[in-house]
């Protein structure tokens, strides 16, 4: 296994027949900690320990618990970075269905540091503090059972130990199909209008396969999810990232706080469905994803980071085309902006260009990229940008929007075309605003130096 390296220490846990008892753990033999055996709310007698590795002797380590009811030792455990994975069927799509699987397999003997654990589908009416059905996968190498195991989560991963080259612990807790609602807390849930009422399954998966791991260790989380929550998005908005600040504050105070509080959040933007498909579910849902900032970090997702991926649709995946194979792209997109928001690499262009100023005049509507600061690639034959025409606001997705092309371009903006709207006033532009806007890698806006899409964008002039 995998547990969390640095200074504030890793927590280690384990249940007793014996109230009061001493629990003493060892690291190779030398006392680590003593722990005392306790009674918790549910009458479960619990212990819990702490045990520090800084420096970069990462492992392997043998790990003991020793009581009165004997010794138990834990083999082979390193030490590193550990990530929980969560999310629905995106980020459940497992290793056996990528494009190139069989070369994962082959390189996996190169990853042995990096360590797996698979929870299983699960629900509970109640927080539960461990786990009330066998783990599908227990900690495990990557040579065990890659191809069941999440493609995105594992890919990030193996990114993660190549920048680091010290182990990486994989937490993988997800479910294909499922809400947003069903992996929040009652807590989260009641800080987001009309979803306060308990409706069935409503953080049924917080309860059975997130809270037992609370009391882990963790540096972050990653989450793919979404599509199961696109007729809802203004609501999606509030309740995102109300989760992502319970899923923080619960895992911090439950391990004692050697969680961070504010501990790195990273996402996957929904990627395309259907091609030429007009319904405006996805595209209102990538922009609650953000919380209608259109970028991560913002105000109400701090320490959050994002992957892009309006551009990678894939309508002939035999396991349906909301199930894309590019993951490879998708966890790559992830992981660098996990350097730069998780790991504070500086001077790493992590994302893809974003407006910071519009100008209109005429016929025209200039837009500036990143105040200027970051290059730009433009497709000149794509037409993702529209405009609204009309004297009242517009909104995102209905409205008299008309196509409007790219006139002209520079380093770092581009210039629309208006003269559809006529006399009638620009009240609104947006782009990438469909389900799936792009073919593959051909958006419009494109970092130049980075090749990361520019992600989707609403803006009102009134």
């Amino acid at each position: 296994m995998v547990l969390q390296q640095g200074a504030s220490g890793a927590i280690v846990w384990g249940t007793s027949s014996h109230l009061g008892d001493t629990v003493q753990l060892f690291l190779n033999g030398h006392k680590v900690s003593d722990d005392v055996v306790t009674q918790n709310a549910s009458g479960v007698m619990t212990w819990i320990g702490k045990v520090a590795v800084t420096g970069n002797n990462y492992g392997p380590y043998t790990l003991s618990a020793k009581s009165s009811e004997g010794t138990i030792t834990l083999h082979d455990v390193m030490f590193g970075d550990v990530w929980v994975c969560s999310g629905q069927s995106n980020m459940e799509f497992g290793v056996y269905g990528l494009l190139n699987a069989s070369a994962e397999y082959v390189e996996a003997s190169s990853y042995s540091n990096i360590r797996l654990f698979k929870a299983q589908h699960a629900q509970s009416g109640i927080e539960l503090q461990d786990f009330n059905v066998k783990p599908a996968s227990h900690w495990t190498t990557a040579q065990g059972n890659l191809g069941g195991f999440s493609a995105v989560c594992w890919l990030f991963g193996k990114q993660m130990s190549s920048q680091f080259k010290y182990p990486i612990g994989l937490i993988e807790s997800n479910w294909g199909g499922t809400k947003i609602e069903w992996w929040s807390s009652t807590s989260a849930l009641s800080q987001c209008s009309h979803s306060g009422k308990r409706n069935i399954h409503n953080s049924d998966l917080w309860n059975a396969m997130m809270h037992p791991l609370t009391r882990n260790t963790i540096y972050g989380a990653i989450w793919y999810q979404g599509e199961a929550n696109a007729g809802r998005p203004d609501l999606y908005s509030c309740q995102f990232p109300a989760m992502i600040n319970d899923w923080r504050q619960k895992f911090s105070s439950a391990s004692l706080h050697t969680t961070s509080a504010e501990f790195p959040f990273g996402f996957v933007q929904l990627a395309p469905w259907r091609t030429g498909e007009e319904n405006k579910g996805f595209p209102s849902l990538r922009w609650a994803q953000t919380a209608h900032y259109g970028k991560v970090p913002n105000a109400k997702m701090p320490n959050t980071f994002m992957s892009v991926t309006i551009d990678l649709p894939d309508f002939t995946s035999p396991y349906g085309s909301i199930h894309p194979r590019f993951k490879q792209d998708v966890a790559s997109r992830l992981a660098l902006s996990a350097l730069g928001v998780a790991y504070h690499q500086s001077g790493l262009e992590f994302e893809g260009p974003y407006p910071s100023d519009y100008h209109l005049t005429g016929h025209s509507l200039n837009i500036e990229y990143d105040q200027g600061r970051t290059p730009i690639r433009v497709n000149d034959n794509v037409t993702n940008f529209e405009v609204c025409c009309s004297t009242t606001i517009c909104d995102k997705n209905n409205g008299n929007w008309l196509p409007a092309p790219v006139a002209s371009h520079d380093i770092s903006s581009v210039t629309l075309s208006t003269s559809r709207c006529g006399q009638t006033t620009v009240s609104a532009v947006r782009y990438a605003w469909r389900e799936s806007p792009c073919e593959f890698k051909k958006c419009a806006v494109y970092g130049r130096d980075t090749d990361l899409p520019g992600p989707p964008f609403y803006n009102s002039f009134l």
